[in-house]
């Protein structure tokens, strides 16, 4: 199959596009979730929640009238999605179970072995689930401290996550952001849990992870950086082997894009969606959308500078003395532009607060960009169930968003 060769705009529009992002209102309700999860593959789970956690972030971005009910359901009374580990923590639907088989095995091997501190505790855990089903680490009265990846912690937890880890356990239902766990067998399916893992070969399973990979973004590129994380003792050259592979099998298609050196990747299923954005000749029309901090579109922060002229930060981990912008920052997409960030929070009366706002350079508030600003942070703050939208007053007067305060 012959190279592609497109316009940054081109490939902007098909970013967009496969994101779910244009055109507004093609996804909607539970089924929107669904379709939008399964053409991306994954989406992140974090448990920071300041305006929203960012999966559902991702989602009210894209989602008609996105409500968390809908996820809910879909994970814990539908089991059609998980919560899994993919490139960290996220959320993927339940017919994928399978592929990650090799995962669990290898966390079994790490975890479950006789020396291993949590070995103990595993049949009492057992009999505790059996019997009275679904627990959180609160509810088991162990409490010796063992030293866990983020710290240490209590025995029940690091028990409780091991057996999650591989696949015993499920997340029934979540109690905030603590889990509350379940025997898998309960709630999947006998054909999910008896299914072989589908990539019988190491080389297999990489080709199946980076033709994932590719589809999770839309447009990717065979450069270090965090869109590549999760996939397991993959290095750079089996990176490149896999990616040569999937080019002679003609899955994935060779993209160049102006002014770039370096190629992209598109899935061969993605090309319809591919050949749309190259029959239009203009640039999406103007819509405003909050993103996440991990969205989809953002994994690889370099590739969004390179296509968008965009620089991302998260500085969650960073000291405030050391952050240039802030502690939580949306960035704000307008047409195929981002036009802005903002550091949210929330009002005494429950209002979505804007604490602080940067507008990115050379960008004029045009009347179309506030109207379209102005439904963006309504529809934002509906999701949020805030009455209305409040701006700090000297953040207002310096970044001139009286109009945008209801």
């Amino acid at each position: 199959m012959e190279r592609l060769e497109i316009t940054r705009q081109q490939a902007r529009s098909f970013l967009l596009a496969h994101q779910g992002l244009w055109p507004p209102g093609e996804l909607e309700g539970k089924a929107g979730v669904s379709a939008y999860i399964r053409r991306v593959n994954c989406i992140q789970f974090d448990p920071l929640n300041v305006a929203g956690p960012n999966h559902e972030l991702v989602l009210q971005a894209r989602v008609k009238d996105f409500r968390s009910s809908m996820l809910q359901e879909l994970l814990y009374r539908d089991r059609t999605l998980i919560d899994g580990w993919d490139k960290n923590m996220c959320i993927y639907p339940a017919e994928d179970w399978s592929y990650f088989r090799r995962a669990r095995e290898r966390a079994r091997k790490r975890l479950g072995g006789k020396s291993h501190p949590i070995t103990p505790y595993l049949d009492l855990i057992r009999r505790e689930i059996e019997e009275k089903g679904p627990l959180t680490s609160a509810d088991l009265a162990f409490d010796d401290r063992i030293d866990w990846p983020w710290g240490p912690t209590r025995v029940s937890r690091a028990a409780l996550e091991s057996m999650y880890f591989w696949g015993e356990l499920i997340v029934h239902h979540k109690v905030g952001t603590r889990r509350a766990y379940d025997f898998a067998r309960r709630h999947l399916s006998d054909e999910i849990l008896s299914a072989p893992d589908r990539n019988r070969t190491e080389k297999q399973y990489y080709d199946w992870y980076v033709h994932r990979r590719i589809g999770s973004i839309g447009l990717l590129w065979n450069r270090a950086g965090d869109a590549w994380l999760g996939i397991h003792d993959i290095k750079s050259k089996d990176r490149n082997d896999a990616i040569g592979r999937l080019l002679r099998q003609e899955k994935i298609v060779e993209v160049w894009v102006e002014g770039i050196s370096h190629p992209f990747y598109l899935r061969n299923e993605d090309m319809a969606c591919m050949e749309r954005a190259l029959r239009s000749r203009r640039s999406p029309q103007a819509r405003a959308s909050v993103l996440a901090p991990l969205d989809n579109l953002i994994w690889d922060r370099k590739l969004v500078k390179e296509l968008f002229g965009f620089e991302y930060l998260w500085e969650v981990y960073k000291p405030a003395a050391e952050r240039r912008y802030g502690y939580y920052v949306l960035p704000v997409l307008y047409g195929d532009r981002f036009v802005a960030r903002f550091e949210p929070g929330r009002g005494e009366d429950g209002a979505l607060l804007i604490k602080n706002w940067w507008w990115e350079p050379e960008i004029e508030q045009s009347e179309e960009l506030r109207s379209g600003l102005l439904a963006c942070f309504r529809q934002f703050s509906r999701y949020l169930g805030a009455g209305r939208v409040a701006a700090d007053k000297k953040v207002s007067r310096r970044e001139k968003l009286d109009w945008l305060a209801q």
